[in-house]
């Protein structure tokens, strides 16, 4: 019942309030405008109905223009064809504004186990609030916004949905129609392309106009609900950021953009403090505060205003003036506004003078590269032989002497080598304005064997750092499928060798390992990416524990369930008592920051809801969700038979060419979207390798067959059902949460998967017994996913995020028929130089707002 009445609401609050705010379009004083959206219904309802009949994008397209012989001239209709998109990419902010702004009435499926519900319970029951204390303690979530190339809204289009969101809230006609006027001359679009620093300073919107603030309601939530003092429980969400840090693959990201990034997010935060403390100094005017209240304002305004080239950490300043006003209120004037003092005191102690962690993170074979370079120019020094880089692991291992010096790099280095050994140096710098906080983790891409590790370390040691004093903590990052499978042994390695074991002690003997869902699953397919890292996360468990190592899992986790998103929540929930999930870490990337993280509502609702399932899986543990060795069995023959039928699809010759020829894989490497190159190794032709797992996922994604996140599984469950085994796979999805999510997530992906838009292939002559091999996958995995679910309807379950989904693939039908146009006319050779740009641009525009409408539930 409670389903169906929310999906009444939802099509109550969000679906006909979008039909009623989208006329609103209509009146905008712009020129053209009306035209538009007169003729965009007619043309949405011709590719509805050419998708229908299979027709091909250029019949769907030419059947429309047929029926308005207004637009005569090429030149004219490109030139609708653009304004067409113009015009969806403001819907979808409509859309999105409309939904966010129905967020509380609406809910979702998993409303019942909000973490308010579950404090609420513990009021009565001094055992369970004993419990959820204790492991308050010692937990936290940290979501890592990363500068991947799919978040698209610019900081501008970004308030323009919140301030929408406040307006359609209240039924404030007359704001949304100026709003509706101002997002009609905002661009969407950058015109040259971001550097690293751009990037961090869009992202650090979601910072100082959403996480600032929710943090510490969340925190000031639990601190007065469960009775407890904040310093008692200390940080439960922090914050790690990426852009400008993330080097791996990108040659953009330097020093001199690390220092900037980390000086920038520095002086946002004190924006926001000075901004908070204005209204401290509004509201306490009483005698005794006068001097603290000095010092603040001296302190707020130059850092915010006038900050300094190398400034100080001043944390315990302010945490000590802070304390002293709360003091006086408290002593003297009956605690009258020691609330706002407390409010602000919170997210000092929450966010120091850093704001967020900044991450550093390269390939392993750059940081051999830099190790190699200093050995050849200091042998006699390092004391490591000339051929190191050729030695087996064991001699590897070996030969580091773990020696401190403070060796420099010459002119003669590469440029990659330059950067490392700066932003080794620089990290000292980061950390003394900021404390060690600032920046902390030096995450290890590709790593393949405990070297890459003890090289990274030496690095630090031969660039200055002492032993004693290495305040950094070194993350080995395992994607491949292989490389998840050797991960076990890689730690246990480490975790023998005297030098690291020394480190680890005086980090706290706590470990953190990041795992990759994205190079997985392009490495593996869906089910074993999925099913390597559940296992390697039992390996790696298992091993922490046996050398009493405080494990944390980082995961690299995505938008799209091919990438590890989807109901991220539900998965935390399930982790097994094999699994550690004392934290949860998770980088927050794509459209899914704007989609979850984007207004105070979401953001609010999705870190409560990985609290919560950070202390659920602790204190309600379900018994089936640590899986039995009969059950680990069988996910893992159903892995290997999906694993073979994903492999013999990439190995495929037509694989790579399809994506290059029928996607807009192209064109995501010429739009400005991102600093990051589209492939590694950029100057050669394309190989699969080196395609980068997100251009991977979004052009499957924009062809709207999202093969990543579905393809081979149902071959798996149809080999279970012929070899009796299906029971034992329907007893999986009941009892184990992780299974459960997995194929849920699966579902989600095929219901954003519509093969009738591309149906026109199948006629194909080269590819098109490739696109009946996809669609025959899609549909065996979609027969078998509704027969394992007991559904007649993917995501039946879920029919308020169905009906989202249906919703936003209905408004950007009309985008893809255009896109596809577009890519066929650019596939042939009739068009001359002029008319290709044209056609590359028009691909280019799609290509946004198609990603900005896919955005993933939580």
């Amino acid at each position: 019942m409670k389903q169906s009445k929310n999906e009444a609401v939802f099509q109550d609050e969000v679906l006909t309030r979008f039909e009623l705010f989208k006329s609103l379009f209509l009146t905008l004083p712009f020129q053209r405008v009306k035209d538009t959206g007169t003729l965009l219904p007619f043309f949405a309802k011709q590719c509805e109905k050419g998708v229908d009949q299979h027709l091909t994008p250029d019949e769907i397209i030419k059947s429309f223009f047929d029926q308005h012989e207004e637009f005569s001239s090429e030149e004219q209709r490109i030139d609708l064809l653009f304004r067409f998109v113009q015009y969806i990419e403001r819907q979808v902010v409509l859309f999105d504004a409309i939904e966010d702004s129905s967020f509380q009435m609406v809910g979702r499926g998993d409303d019942e186990n909000v973490l308010g519900a579950l404090i609420k319970n513990a009021e009565g029951n001094g055992d369970m609030r004993r419990k959820i204390v204790s492991k308050l303690k010692d937990f936290s979530v940290r979501l890592v916004l990363t500068a991947h190339p799919t978040q698209f809204y610019p900081g501008p289009v970004l308030g323009i949905i919140n301030d929408l969101i406040d307006a359609i809230k209240t039924n404030d006609l007359h704001s949304i129609h100026l709003l509706l006027q101002q997002l009609g001359k905002t661009p969407f679009i950058n015109k040259n392309k971001p550097t690293p620093v751009d990037e961090a300073a869009s992202l650090a919107w979601f910072l100082e106009n959403v996480f600032y603030k929710v943090a510490s309601e969340i925190q000031s939530f639990i601190d007065d609900e469960l009775d407890v003092d904040t310093e008692e429980v200390k940080q439960l969400i922090e914050l790690g950021f990426w852009p400008g840090g993330d080097r791996d693959g990108n040659p953009n990201v330097s020093v001199e953009s690390t220092k900037k990034v980390a000086a920038l997010l520095r002086t946002i935060l004190f924006r926001c403090y000075y901004r908070d403390f204005r209204i401290v100094r509004r509201r306490i005017t009483f005698r005794g505060v006068e001097e603290y209240m000095e010092n603040l304002q001296t302190l707020f305004y130059d850092n915010s205003f006038n900050p300094v080239e190398n400034p100080a950490d001043e944390t315990d300043n302010i945490i000590t003036n802070l304390k002293a006003i709360k003091n006086v209120l408290e002593e003297y004037h009956n605690g009258l506004f020691v609330e706002i003092v407390d409010d602000l005191l919170r997210k000092v102690m929450t966010f120091g003078c850093f704001f967020t962690t900044l991450d550093i993170r390269q390939d392993s074979r750059i940081l051999r590269e830099a190790t190699n370079y200093l050995i050849q120019q200091n042998q006699e020094a390092t004391g490591v032989p000339l051929n190191y880089l050729e030695l087996n692991e064991a001699d590897k291992q070996k030969a580091l002497k773990f020696k401190e010096l403070d060796l420099s790099v010459g002119d003669d280095a590469d440029p990659l080598t330059k950067d490392t050994s700066g932003v080794i140096k620089l990290l000292k710098e980061i950390q003394r304005s900021g404390s060690e906080r600032a920046a902390q983790r030096f995450i290890i891409s590709n790593c393949q064997q405990a070297s890459d590790i003890l090289g990274l370390r030496q690095l630090f040691l031969w660039s200055g750092w002492k032993k004693d004093a290495l305040t950094i903590d070194f993350v080995p990052l395992f994607e491949t499928v292989d490389d998840l499978t050797r991960a076990a042994d890689v730690m246990k390695t480490l975790y023998s060798n005297k030098e690291y074991k020394a480190h680890l002690k005086r980090r706290g003997n706590k470990q953190t390992i990041m795992l990759g869902y994205s190079d997985s699953t392009k490495d593996g397919g869906y089910l074993m990416a999925n099913w390597s890292i559940y296992r390697a996360k039992i390996e790696l468990t298992a091993i922490s524990r046996e050398y009493d190592i405080d494990l944390v899992f980082f995961d690299g986790r995505g938008g799209p369930p091919a990438r590890g998103g989807g109901k991220t929540q539900r998965f935390y929930a399930s982790m097994g008592k094999e699994i550690a999930n004392d934290h949860i870490q998770l980088t927050i990337q794509g459209q899914t920051i704007s989609s979850q993280y984007g207004s105070l509502d979401t953001a609010r609702f999705n870190i409560e809801q990985l609290l919560h399932a950070g202390i659920i899986s602790d204190l309600k543990q379900r018994v089936g969700d640590t899986l039995t060795k009969h059950q680990q069995e069988i996910i893992d023959k159903l892995a290997e038979l999906s694993h073979h039928k994903f492999m013999d699809l990439r190995t495929n010759k037509l694989f790579l060419p399809y994506l290059e020829t029928m996607s807009p894989l192209k064109a995501l490497s010429s739009i400005n979207i991102s600093s990051r190159p589209v492939k590694r190794n950029s100057g050669r032709e394309l190989r699969l390798e080196d395609l980068r797992a997100i251009s991977f996922v979004t052009s499957w994604s924009q062809l709207k067959q999202n093969i990543p996140g579905f393809y081979g599984v149902g071959t798996a469950l149809q080999w279970a059902e012929k070899n009796n085994l299906w029971k034992d796979v329907q007893q999986l999805y009941v009892s184990s949460g992780f299974f459960q999510t997995l194929i849920d997530n699966c579902m989600m992906s095929m219901t954003k998967s519509n093969f009738d838009i591309t149906a026109y292939m199948k006629d194909d002559k080269v590819y098109g017994e490739f696109w009946k091999n996809l669609h025959a996958e899609y549909q065996i995995t979609k027969e078998y996913l509704l027969k394992l679910s007991g559904t007649s309807k993917l995501m039946e379950n879920y029919p308020v995020d169905r009906e989202s989904i249906l919703a936003r693939e209905s408004i950007v039908l009309p985008l893809l028929v255009i896109q596809h146009y577009a890519i066929r006319a650019l596939n042939s050779d009739k068009l001359d130089e002029a008319q290709r740009e044209d056609y590359s641009k028009l691909i280019a525009r799609t290509i946004f707002g198609v990603i900005n409408a896919g955005r993933n539930v939580a």
